[in-house]
């Protein structure tokens, strides 16, 4: 292999981190279905519009579902309902508010109107990915219902901002995706042939092939062409083959990356199998399989998280196991034999136990415990006015209402000229300023270029192509483009850019190419300004909130592990092979499922503070240091329960390994906001 492509990771790495971050993009498949849908959701939506002469409400219906496709990220059809509904369930409230406050209120109330948005979106934003969408669109979509000049109510506009997220939506449902989809007739094709040879050969004996109830001629048996499950499918697959990539690299220096990739595996089926449903249990027995299939995986992952912990290599029979039943997944097939690893070490001893039990899953089907923990109310609250939630208001709060007070002026001066758009100064303001979104500075850059490429690309399209027609192609084929485009904050802003130009257009308005570039310049230089103001209290409170809610989470996993799963009457149950009931399992793997996933939190956010500019990121060094024992500390933990498992008692190395942990600890306590290190050390005797 030439060495011609070792040059850019060098040059790479001699980058700062937030220049670093503004070149990097993500790598992976095409996601085609999404880009099917993509074509299918803005454009046919704003051409059904022009036909029925309502294209005001058809651009509407156009950006909800431009919207809508930014979040379509790959995953279950169930977990989309709530990634895509709760978004556009805000963006409609968020466009009526901003129509009759644009309607109603001057510019003064109006900009305290926009602040108080910014601030509720911002501390709502911190709770998550789902509730960061949601406080997006609120406020991008409150900007357009005060700035944008449409004839229609604002009862008509929100019903057409559901109804353009809400096709997209339905597309999301129905569609079936295409690699499902081939693999379905590949093993329609399979067996058919198979029914084929069954035919010749009791041509040749006689005898006349029998068939099963629930099978068909040229189907395998009980097989029906259902791509419902495919997203689920696929995660739980995943999971599997994450496993398995863990034990392969026992041993080596990829230990700590590969079951990080497991967490990130077992967090993405887990959102997947937990989306919104009417009933409370999964309702069809496809569905309680895929649960029995995940829940099967947990102690193949604690298993292999022990052994990886320990640093010995493994044979690879070890990982030959796991990689069969990912295939067994992804084939709606039969597990056959599982080859047994050896069962020299109470880790290999467990993981042995965990392949029987999940091929007995496999079998029986019957459904499992996802093993998640529900925030209640008051959690959620506490998230939206800690000091997380604070900061991320504050800065949003700051950046939008400034942005909108600066735009109101630059209209009311005619600066704009003719036409009136203002709202898209404050809209790209919130685009920029939501932290959980990326660095600061990398948005900056990434949005400055992807508009003026945009603004210019567009700009020749309006020059040669026929209106209407000619336009809403244009903005059919960008919608297609979305979802690849989101591998990269500039390109995507590039699409986003041609694809509201052109909308812009078809509802009436003359060319404003330039005009997008001078407000999005303006709006990067505002941010750039107010995001890095002195704000009260300390920075870092987004980085401080998730690492304290990881040192909560792997407290709690330790102290349920180190004391034992019972007690009553004040005296412990003795570990043992006896000792670990289903129930006490079970909650072992939804403390342990919880503090790996607060972890990865922790991490994603440590790494965008790190990449924004040195005068914000001073305030969180050291962050990763402490995530780093925190993760140590949870590996630490998952490999005494399965020695305690098999043992009843912990080895020299884990409880030394334990108290040096703890101790180490203890001198961030403050930092943690926790008592982490008040435990001297295990209770356990050795």
């Amino acid at each position: 292999m030439s060495p011609r492509p070792s040059l850019p990771v060098r040059v790479r790495a001699a980058l700062p981190p937030w220049l670093a971050h503004a070149l990097r993009a993500q790598r992976g498949p095409v996601p085609w279905s999404a880009v099917v849908r993509g074509a299918l959701a803005a454009g046919p939506l704003l051409l059904v519009a022009v036909l029925v002469d309502r294209v005001s409400l058809g651009v509407v219906a156009a950006v909800a579902a431009m919207l809508a496709g930014i979040n379509d990220r790959p995953g279950s059809r169930r977990a989309s309902v709530r990634r895509l509904g709760a978004p556009a369930l805000a963006g409609a409230a968020g466009l009526l508010v901003g129509t009759y406050a644009g309607e109603h209120v001057g510019a003064v109330a109006l900009t305290f109107v926009f602040t108080a948005l910014g601030l509720l979106a911002g501390g709502v934003s911190a709770i998550g990915p789902v509730a960061s969408g949601a406080g997006t669109q609120l406020l991008v979509a409150a900007a357009i219902g005060a700035g944008m000049p449409l004839p229609d109510s604002g009862w008509a506009r929100a019903l057409a901002f559901l109804a353009g997220a809400g096709w997209l939506l339905v597309l999301r449902l129905v569609l079936p995706t295409p690699g499902a989809l081939v693999g379905d007739l590949r093993r329609v094709s399979q067996g058919r042939q198979d029914s084929r040879l069954e035919r010749q050969e009791g041509s040749r004996t006689g005898s006349r092939p029998g068939l099963r109830p629930d099978s068909r001629p040229g189907f395998p048996p009980g097989f029906r062409l259902d791509f419902r499950f495919d997203g689920e499918r696929a995660a739980v697959a995943d999971v599997y083959d994450a496993v398995a990539a863990l034990l392969d690299a026992a041993g080596t220096e990829d230990a700590l990356a590969r079951r990080a990739a497991l967490t990130a595996a077992l967090d993405h089926a887990q959102d997947s199998l937990a989306g919104p449903r009417l009933r409370r249990y999964a309702s069809s027995a496809a569905e309680r399989r895929l649960h029995a299939q995940y829940a099967a995986a947990l102690p193949l992952a604690e298993a292999a998280t022990a052994l990886a912990w320990a640093g010995e290599p493994l044979a690879e029979r070890a990982s030959e196991g796991p990689r069969r039943l990912a295939a067994a997944v992804r084939g709606h097939a039969p597990t056959g034999p599982l080859p047994a690893p050896s069962r020299s070490a109470p880790a290999l001893r467990a993981l042995d136990d965990a392949l029987l039990r999940a091929a007995d899953a496999f079998d029986q089907g019957g459904g499992g415990d996802l093993h998640t923990r529900r925030r209640g109310a008051r959690d959620l609250l506490r998230t939206v006015f800690g000091v997380g939630g604070r900061e991320y208001g504050l800065r949003v709060a700051l950046c939008f209402g400034a942005s909108a007070a600066i735009a109101q002026g630059l209209n009311h001066s005619h600066w704009y000229g003719q036409h009136t758009h203002w709202y898209w100064l404050p809209a790209t303001a919130v685009f920029l300023v939501k932290p959980d979104l990326g660095p600061l500075v990398s948005r900056v850059l990434c949005r400055a270029a992807g508009t003026v490429l945009g603004a210019l690309v567009f700009a020749g399209f309006a020059a040669v192509l026929p209106r209407p027609e000619g336009l809403v192609a244009l903005v059919a084929l960008c919608g297609a483009l979305i979802p690849v485009s989101t591998r990269h904050f500039a390109a995507q802003t590039s699409v986003v850019t041609v694809l509201v130009l052109a909308l812009v257009m078809v509802g009436g308005e003359p060319q404003a190419s330039v005009s997008r570039i001078s407000e999005t310049l303006l709006a990067c230089a505002i941010v750039l300004i107010v995001g890095h103001l002195p704000m009260p209290g300390e920075r870092g409170g987004q980085v401080q909130a998730r690492l304290t809610a990881a040192a909560t989470a792997a407290h709690a996993y330790l102290v349920h592990v180190l004391d034992g799963p019972d007690t009553r009457d004040g005296v412990n149950t003795p570990y043992g092979t006896d000792h670990c009931g289903d129930d006490v399992r079970a909650a072992r793997w939804t403390l342990r499922r919880e503090a790996y996933r607060t972890l990865a939190e922790a991490r994603t956010a440590i790494a965008l503070s790190a990449a924004e500019l040195p005068f914000l990121a001073r305030h969180t060094e050291g962050a990763d240091e402490i995530a780093a024992l925190l993760e140590r500390l949870v590996d630490t933990t998952t490999a005494c329960a399965v020695h305690l498992d098999e043992t009843g008692s912990l080895s020299s190395r884990q409880s030394g390994q334990l108290a040096e942990l703890l101790e180490e600890l203890s001198a961030h306590r403050d930092r943690l906001g926790l008592p982490v290190g008040d435990r001297p050390g295990p209770t356990v005797a050795v």
